[in-house]
This record gives structure tokens, C-alpha cells and sequence, in this order.
């Protein structure tokens, strides 16, 4: 506690009174002592945020996301960051590290990027390695959906066993696995790449080897080409087909039934494997309620008891805020770890 006093790490906030013997002092978190940043990585969009040693985010932007892939998206990514530091006036040495969800499974023993379909050029590099010296500092990256589930579980509904599952659909979809409160990654970061299960199609035909199964099948530009293709409309968005589904159109209701008995399909294999309590549906398409009360149907058609299944709270932010947690959490181990070494020395 002395070497966090005078390092500024904990300010003193009063005593507790009433008991016998000498009284305890009360500390807290000084969160304005250093910042993180937090960083979303998708297909199209880019969200960057910093903020405090407490998570209040003092700034955050969202851009899209360059096409050049590799190198232009790390230049973006720094550029963007220094961006919203220059805007709240604080010096980017302060910024003391940052966490980034990417869109495809990261091997943490060879730094590598994999079933990264949404971006170019990732995989051909050690992009943890490459963006931490492109920014001069400590950076870690992880699945983006897999910070969602942190997300949720730092600043999501409580969870009465802690075990749940986090299924993001937007562009592509994606699942996070938490047990015991715990993130699951796998033995090679792949745990949750549910865009791959053989599920409404063919496994073997090599058109699903890019993105998956699943995901060919319940992706975004999936679901408008089938609804192209059942009632001529073409040039129809996802807002614009939920407007269609409202209005009772029968093409709009078959389409979103059928991407909804996919999922149900989906949700019962993460049953037999995982056993969840909950299934938390993130991402634009997934926290729609229409789409939500579909899969309840399905469900309902498919398992005696049907898992529950809810939207996340936190939107589209769910991954950023994982971030942000993941940031923080980094660097209370590492200023712990450098704390201790300093006492020993």
C-alpha cells in the first residue's frame, strides 16, 4: 500500500469508525493515474474507445473500416486511438495499454490470426506484435465475440451460475462460451466458431471452407440473397426487411423463420455441448426482438425444454466494453507484477 500511495496508484478516502482498536483506513482506485483503450474490429465498422483505471470512457469513436486490410487496418487502429487522445487533451504516453476483438480466432501461442473472413491480410502476420509497435505500448488482442461475453459479463445481467453463452449475428456470427464466470478459449483460441458448425448446408462443399457452414447460411448478405431470390426484391436491407417482416409480407416472415430455425438448430448443439443457462444474442441482427421471438419458436418446436434466450443490454458496445475490462485487467496484473519486483529489487 505505500508503494501505491506514493505512486499515486490509491488516494485515501476516510476511516471506518466504530470499531474496537486502531481504525482502517479506506483506499480506492486513483482511475485518472493512467488510461486504456479498447478497440472493436469488424467487416465494416471500427470502434475504438479510452478510458479510465475505473472504465469510465472519457472518449470513443466508430469509423469504417479501411479495405485495404494488414498493415492499413493497424495504421488505422493507432490513428484513430491518438485521434481521441489528442481530443481530450491527454498525452498518449499516459495511455498505459489496450485490448482489440477481432472477427476470427487468435492463437495466443504462435500470435497468429485465423478464419478471419471479413478482413484482409490479417492472418499473414503477427498482428498482436505488429499493432503493439505501431502504437508503443502492450496490446492484446482476442475473439471480438469472446469480448462480448466479457462485456457482458462486466457490465451485462448477473448470472446465477455464471455459465452462459454469447451468440453475436451482424455480418457473420459467432458465439462466446463462459463457465463458472470464466472465458472459454480452446487450445487454440478457436472455442465458439459456431460460423463453422455443419449446420444448414454441406460441410464438404468448398464454398462453405472460407466463412463456414453456418455462417454462408445465416450471414447478413445470406439472408437478403434468399430473400432476393423468394420475392424478386433486390436492394432490400436488413432494417428494411424487419419493416417487411412487421407488416406480415409472407416472403419477409418465411426467410427470417427459416434463418431462425437455424439458429434453433445451432442453440441445440450448444446445448448438448456446453450446457449454458442462457443464450445472450448480441450484434445488430441478433438483439432484434422480432428475430429473438422467432428462435423462441423454433425452439419450441425442436427441444421438450427449451433453453432461454435473451438480448444483451449492451448492444453493439458489448465488444468494446469486453475490451475495455480486458485492458484493465492487463494492467492491474502488470502493475502488481511490476509493483512486486520494485519491493523486492
Amino acid at each position: 500500500m505505500r508503494d501505491l500511495l506514493e505512486g499515486n496508484w490509491v488516494l485515501e478516502v476516510g476511516q471506518q469508525k466504530g470499531n474496537i482498536g486502531r481504525s482502517p483506513t479506506n483506499y480506492k482506485l486513483n482511475g485518472k493515474r493512467a488510461y486504456v483503450w479498447g478497440g472493436d474490429l469488424g467487416g465494416t465498422k471500427l470502434r475504438i474507445a479510452i478510458a479510465d483505471l475505473s472504465g469510465e470512457i472519457v472518449a470513443e469513436a466508430i469509423e469504417p473500416t479501411v479495405r485495404d486490410g494488414g498493415e492499413a487496418v493497424i495504421a488505422q487502429i493507432s490513428r484513430l486511438t491518438q485521434s481521441l487522445a489528442r481530443g481530450q487533451q491527454l498525452p498518449f504516453n499516459q495511455i498505459s495499454c489496450g485490448a482489440l476483438g477481432v472477427p476470427g480466432s487468435y492463437d495466443r501461442q504462435s500470435g497468429r490470426l485465423s478464419l478471419v473472413s471479413n478482413i484482409g491480410g490479417l492472418d499473414d502476420l503477427n498482428f498482436e506484435r505488429a499493432l503493439g509497435d505501431e502504437m508503443g505500448m502492450r496490446v492484446f488482442v482476442e475473439n471480438d465475440v469472446t469480448l462480448a461475453a466479457k462485456g457482458e459479463i462486466w457490465r451485462g445481467n448477473p448470472r446465477s451460475t455464471g455459465s452462459f453463452a454469447f451468440l453475436a449475428m451482424g455480418t457473420g456470427v459467432g458465439l462466446g462460451l463462459v463457465s463458472d464466470g470464466a472465458i472459454v478459449r480452446g487450445a487454440h483460441g478457436a472455442a465458439g466458431e459456431i460460423a463453422w458448425l455443419p449446420v444448414s448446408g454441406d460441410p464438404f462443399d468448398s464454398r462453405n471452407h472460407r466463412a463456414g457452414t453456418l455462417e454462408n447460411a445465416i450471414s447478413s448478405q445470406a439472408i437478403l440473397e434468399r430473400y432476393h431470390a423468394a420475392s424478386g426484391n433486390a436492394g432490400v436491407s436488413m432494417i428494411e426487411l424487419f419493416e417487411r417482416l412487421a407488416a406480415n409480407e409472407p416472403a419477409a416472415r418465411w426467410v427470417l423463420g427459416e434463418t431462425a430455425r437455424s439458429l434453433a438448430v445451432a442453440i441445440v448443439a450448444i446445448r448438448a455441448i456446453f450446457d449454458p443457462e442462457v443464450v445472450v444474442f448480441g450484434g445488430g441482427i441478433g438483439t432484434r426482438p422480432e428475430l429473438i421471438e422467432l428462435v423462441r419458436e423454433a425452439l419450441a418446436g425442436c427441444m421438450p425444454d427449451p433453453l432461454p434466450i435473451e438480448a444483451s443490454r449492451l448492444g453493439a458496445r458489448a465488444g468494446q466494453l469486453g475490451a475495455i475490462a480486458m485492458a484493465i485487467d492487463h494492467f492491474h496484473e502488470t502493475l502488481f507484477s511490476d509493483l512486486a519486483v520494485s519491493s523486492a529489487d
